[in-house]
């Protein structure tokens, strides 16, 4: 995927302020609209153009952009980072559906489709100051509402489902400063992780979004849960999977092995006689805790001790005078 240069395609300073970055898509949207453009390119160039202000004309979008673009130029090989999106807030209702954001490239689904946490109002269809000053000049003294949800993306370890556990976490804040230049400002919370929470799922913090508007009540703020990358166990939904290694011996004669759980505690797990690599063996309710607890599914794999004494070498040339063993047989015709 290429990295887009938003900057570059607007023809501003990375440092621009939003007056300066609203004035350049005005002039290229009266270049290059395709009802009054007669340039050839008209058409793809306008959606360059609205691509790079629905990012750069939102605190959100363009914070986030800023971050996982440092280093990158136009064109260059880019893939963003996995965890990118853990722990930055943004408005969580405004975002682009995939769908919306396939009207865009590539890059922009990636960052900013809603399945990715996107964040932001469709400033190039509606022509909206993002600041919050323009709202609050458009109400009238009397006006009065709820501030928006906000939404952000927090990364547990696997072992805070099975216990709970309070976590502090820290959210970065996109604002404008005095001089309408993007900032980034450090929220902290004390958050209760439940037990039994799950990859996606939502915890809803009241009061915690934006605030309102006169005597409007503020907003929610809304994490989504996602697990760090684990060294053995791989999530789906409350069901764990772990790739089991067994000997030779194990899997051919049957046996108990142990298996350690993420959270400390340890299973005995019965590998049942003439196993094969590629089975799996299903341990009911050993998933993360919930109601239903989900599974924990195991994949064996049949590891080979290697021939480097010459006891084992001695070994396996006696198993492969002595066993009538084809492994090849039900592939010949």
């Amino acid at each position: 995927m290429d990295f887009k240069d938003y900057y570059q395609t607007l023809g501003v300073a990375r440092d621009a302020t939003p007056e300066h970055i609203k004035k350049a898509f005005r002039k290229l949207a009266r270049k290059y609209h395709p009802d009054v453009s007669k340039e050839a390119d008209a058409d793809a160039r306008m959606k360059e153009v609205n691509e790079a202000y629905a990012v750069l004309s939102d605190p959100e979008k363009r914070t986030a952009y800023d971050q996982i673009g440092q280093g990158y130029q136009s064109g260059q090989d880019f893939r963003p980072p996995p965890d990118w999106q853990g722990g930055f807030q943004a408005a969580s209702d405004r975002g682009y559906s995939q769908a919306e954001a396939a009207d865009f490239s590539d890059f922009f689904a990636e960052l900013f489709g809603r399945r990715a946490g996107a964040a932001g109002p469709d400033f190039h269809a509606r022509g909206q100051d993002p600041t919050r000053k323009h709202y609050e000049r458009q109400a009238a003294p009397d006006f009065h509402a709820r501030g928006q949800d906000q939404h952000a993306e927090v990364l547990l370890d696997l072992e805070d489902a099975f216990d709970g556990t309070t976590r502090q976490i820290s959210l970065r804040v996109p604002k404008l400063d005095d001089k309408g230049r993007l900032a980034l400002d450090t929220r902290t919370l004390n958050v209760k992780i439940p037990k039994g929470v799950r990859e996606g799922q939502i915890i809803r913090l009241a009061g915690q979004g934006s605030a309102g508007y006169g005597e409007g009540p503020a907003g929610d703020l809304l994490l989504e849960i996602h697990f760090k990358p684990h060294a053995r166990f791989r999530v789906d939904g409350r069901d764990m999977y772990l790739t089991l290694p067994v000997a030779p011996w194990e899997a051919a004669l049957g046996a108990v092995v142990p298996v350690d759980l993420p959270h400390g505690g340890q299973l005995k797990v019965r590998i049942p006689e003439g196993a094969q690599s590629g089975r799996q063996l299903r341990v009911r309710g050993k998933g993360i805790p919930g109601d239903p607890p989900g599974d924990l599914r195991l994949d064996i794999q049949v590891v080979l001790p290697a021939a480097a004494t010459p006891r084992a070498r001695e070994l396996y040339e006696t198993m492969a005078r002595e066993l009538a063993f084809d492994p090849r047989a039900e592939t010949r015709a």
